[in-house]
């Protein structure tokens, strides 16, 4: 049976003048940074409309940003009418807009959220101390191998399981360092350090972990109005309870999106939309050859091209978002 998925990205997909277009065009994207705004207290839109870049690249803004302006395409396509997903799913920060997207959390909850999960990723590890690496053209067992071996008693871990023959490493800044030097040996096809502020998904975030956690037990999760394929186990659960243990467990586990992939695929989903900036899920669907269809909704102009994906969408399933 086909169906239609909405995923949303994670950090890395932002850029300075995100979200304008969408903001200028659908007053419903308008109030969501308005809303976001008075949440923090500040003018995040402005940030995101105007940069400057280097401060939008800081993870406690960026995280927040990339949320916002997720939720602010979602809601104009909601105001345009588009279809309902049968599942939601997104890359580590997008797991936060997809709980948003299944009615779990509110937004004013969510962007006040990923600001202090931000915030305590960085100051998790000292800056410089720990590192990410994107390793292509290896396949995942070699990638596992050469971290055990690379890790010499320090952390490193695959951090982001992102298709078959794509994947980052991430842990201690030198034991990323000799993982990167045995895979190049080993015949990946590169083996690249990442320019990031610091190695996510990975034991050196547990300090993170715990004060999230402390943060995440406060909070109100409703239970989902859409299944959510979450990062940790790469399935799909239903209930707030869970959606809160899944992402309190991220913070120092690996993202298994190619198994997202997979498993959404193997539920008959034909069709994604990547809402939110960027195009950067969208690639990785398209690679992955499971016959899923991907586009993305940035902006307006991307947002009517959209549309072109639901025809293969049956009408008993083309239910308007709620």
């Amino acid at each position: 049976m086909n169906g239609l998925a909405y995923i949303f990205p994670g950090q890395g997909s932002q850029s300075a003048g995100m979200g304008r277009a969408l903001a200028e065009r659908y007053a419903a994207a308008r109030e969501v940074f308005e809303e976001a705004d008075e949440a923090l207290g500040f003018s995040l839109s402005r940030l995101c409309f105007e940069g400057p870049a280097d401060e939008l690249q800081l993870t406690e803004n960026t995280q927040p940003a990339i949320l916002t302006v997720s939720v602010a395409a979602l809601r104009a396509m909601v105001a345009e009418n588009f279809p309902a997903p049968r599942y939601v799913a997104g890359h580590s920060l997008g797991e936060y807009s997809a709980l948003v997207a299944a009615g779990a959390l509110d937004l004013k909850t969510a962007v006040q959220t990923v600001r202090l999960r931000g915030r305590y990723m960085q100051e998790a590890v000292p800056v410089g101390a720990g590192a990410m690496a994107a390793i292509l053209g290896a396949p995942l067992e070699m990638i596992v191998v050469a971290c055990m071996e690379a890790a010499e008693g320090a952390v490193c871990s695959p951090a982001n399981i992102n298709s078959p023959n794509q994947a980052v490493i991430a842990g201690d800044a030198a034991a990323v360092d000799r993982a990167i030097e045995l895979l190049r040996e080993r015949g990946a096809k590169r083996a690249i350090k990442l320019n990031v502020s610091a190695p996510f998904h990975c034991a050196l975030m547990r300090p993170a972990q715990e004060r999230l956690a402390e943060d995440l037990t406060r909070i109100e999760f409703r239970d989902l109005s859409v299944p959510l394929v979450t990062n940790v186990t790469a399935s799909a659960v239903t209930s707030g309870e869970a959606a809160r243990e899944a992402l309190v467990q991220q913070v120092t586990a690996p993202v298994r999106w190619s198994e997202t992939i997979e498993f959404l695929a193997g539920e008959g989903v034909s069709a994604a939309v990547e809402i939110g900036p960027g195009k950067v899920l969208s690639g990785l669907v398209k690679g992955a050859n499971l016959n899923l269809r991907c586009v993305n909704v940035e902006d307006s102009t991307s947002l009517e091209s959209a549309r072109a994906i639901f025809d293969a969408v049956p009408e008993s399933e083309a239910q308007t978002v709620k």
